[in-house]
């Protein structure tokens, strides 16, 4: 159960008695009503505003409208004590018998505790990584695709039907860049001794590709003009290049369901067709646009574009449809890229960028709203940068990709699991540093090694008392007395894992899976701390050799934990750890 939510409904229907009594105006929007742990503790177990968002509306002073809610609140068999708080928040405290029932629940569901019907089965589209087809991954995209694979795997613990996919940037110059470049490792394959030319791609990756281009085509290619072999060449080195980056993500753990290319778009008249969608609802003109702020190169001048209208959509100024050469601008693609998605079904759209993309996010919004009249809503989550760093200083290293630090070098040092929760460790927006000794280091500081320590510490307790004899099958534990877990570190652990479910919504609607990775080291430390008194109290010991009632009340409680705990690495895509050296 998710006490956060029974309450709501509960309070709910302590307003809606006030309404029957006359208290209450009817008609009163309840949507803003939110309930919550209180900032301080000790001031109890929940918190309302309900007092405070509806005494406008229904013409009351707060602190009086709170005192009727306290009125009806205090009959709940589980509210052992109901406060007002300053100008009129309502504080709960609730019988431990409630939060220790929250066990079975765990035990009952297993993995899948936090799991809800809040996103009724809707669907979105979450659109991630996206990164151009030309090498391997790099250390740049590790963070926006574990964020975006995290993000996809918390909104379907909530109920919503997701598709991760990933747009392939195809049609653009960088992939004639790319076939040359890999018509030089080609010739290289064939004997010859070559240069890689300034403004070719040089990494070593594309070695395989010339292998294999010789392999299938010998030296016919040589002799052919640049309109015959450059196709050939830019299409297997397109399918290699993609091989590859699959390969990479899978070392992440990482599957999209569907890969876009952004050619197909040009090839089948997307992009024309979504434009003159546009111009039939009158939001394409030809003007011209004043000169970028800040830019006083003298190459700038005024000329006519093909311009969208992202004005009337809260952009800051109408876009460009159009290079000078008559050519598409890259919004043009990208607005019948979202039209796209649309048309497939989704009115939920989610991208998750890199920093240097943010600038763009507001004429993207403005084309999603208007080529589908706002039915369908976008979310674009902007990913800052990753700072490598090794023992506190700034760390750089040189393989043989090229300039820049793949994602297999990285995933290969520290390993898939460490990557991935570092990753959301931090607010996706804020920028995160990330040292290679620390990730590695067995300490507090380390949130990594933390929380996979509470899990393990579970798991090697667990299975000392089965060593003992002592039976630790669910069914066993699913009939443990837990009144006669008493203690506060106790309760708090109790109270850490009712509070699982919430931090799975909250983090759901936010779109931020970083807070499922703060409540977990947060449930970490409760575990920990409970650990720690035992050490110090014998009496609290999980296992106690004269108190088999207590052994298996603390053994079901421990054993619960791990459950929340592994829900909760499941949903950031990591494996929890029941062993570690």
């Amino acid at each position: 159960m998710n006490i956060f939510r029974h309450f709501e409904t509960r309070i709910e229907a302590a307003l809606n008695a006030l309404v029957a009594e006359g208290t209450l105006p009817s008609g009163l929007d309840f949507s803003r009503i939110a309930v919550e742990p209180p900032r301080d503790a000790s001031h109890g177990d929940l918190s309302t505003n309900a007092a405070m968002v509806l005494s406008k509306p229904a013409g009351m002073n707060p602190r009086a409208l709170a005192e009727k809610l306290v009125e009806k609140l205090k009959s709940e068999a589980a509210v052992t004590e109901v406060t007002i708080a300053g100008p009129g928040f309502i504080n709960l405290r609730l019988t431990s018998e409630i939060w220790l029932g929250g066990i079975l629940d765990v035990l009952a569901a297993g993995a899948a505790y936090g799991a809800s019907t809040l996103g009724a089965g809707k669907n979105v589209n979450v659109e991630y990584v996206s990164a151009n087809p030309t090498g391997p991954m790099h250390v740049g995209h590790v963070r926006g695709a574990v964020f975006g694979d995290a993000l996809a795997n918390l909104l379907e613990k909530v109920g919503y039907r997701v598709c991760r996919e990933y747009y392939i940037n195809d049609a653009g110059g960088q992939i004639e860049v790319l076939a040359r470049s890999a018509f030089m490792r080609y010739r290289e394959a064939l004997g010859e001794t070559i240069t890689i030319p300034e403004g070719l791609y040089p990494g070593d990756y594309l070695v395989p590709v010339g292998v294999a281009l010789a392999k299938t085509h010998g030296d016919k290619l040589l002799k052919a003009p640049d309109t015959e072999w450059l196709p050939v060449v830019r299409d297997t080195t397109m399918a290699m290049m993609m091989d590859l980056i699959r390969g990479d993500l899978a070392v992440l753990g990482i599957v999209h369901e569907v890969f876009f290319s952004e050619r197909t778009l040009h090839q089948n008249g997307a992009v024309e067709a979504v434009l003159k969608l546009l111009d039939e609802k009158g939001l394409i003109y030809t003007g011209v646009l004043e000169r970028p702020k800040g830019d006083a190169s003298e190459d700038w001048e005024e000329r006519p574009q093909t311009l969208f209208r992202s004005t009337q959509f809260g952009d800051d100024q109408d876009r460009a449809l159009k290079k000078s050469d008559g050519s598409w601008t890259y919004f043009a693609p990208d607005i019948a890229y979202h039209y796209d998605k649309f048309q497939r079904g989704f009115t939920t759209l989610i991208d998750v960028w890199g920093a240097d993309h943010s600038g763009y996010i507001k004429r993207v919004k403005a084309a999603v709203a208007a080529i589908t009249d706002n039915q369908a809503e976008i979310d674009v989550k902007v990913c800052q940068m990753v700072r490598l760093f090794r023992d506190g200083e700034p760390f750089r290293m040189s393989k043989r990709a090229g300039d820049f630090i793949t994602l297999r070098d990285v995933v290969d040092e520290v390993g898939k699991d460490a990557v991935r929760f570092m990753m959301l460790t931090r607010k996706n927006d804020a920028s995160l540093d990330f040292d290679f000794a620390k990730v590695m280091e067995q300490s507090r500081d380390n949130p990594v090694f933390y929380v996979q320590y509470a899990h393990a510490r579970i798991c090697s307790v667990l299975r000392n008392a089965a060593e003992q004899g002592i039976d630790i099958a669910e069914a066993s534990l699913a009939k443990a007395d837990l009144s006669l877990l008493k203690d506060e570190a106790e309760l708090a652990l109790v109270k850490q894992m009712g509070a699982f479910p919430r931090a799975i919504e909250q983090a759901a609607q936010a779109h931020e899976p970083h807070r499922i990775a703060f409540a977990l080291n947060d449930l970490a430390a409760s575990f920990h701390g409970l650990w720690n008194k035992g050490k110090d109290e014998p009496g609290l010991r999980f296992i106690l050799a004269d108190n088999r009632d207590v052994t298996i009340a603390r053994l079901t409680l421990i054993r619960a934990a791990a459950l929340v705990l592994s829900a909760g690495l499941g949903v950031l895509g990591v494996k929890p750890a029941e062993e570690m050296r």
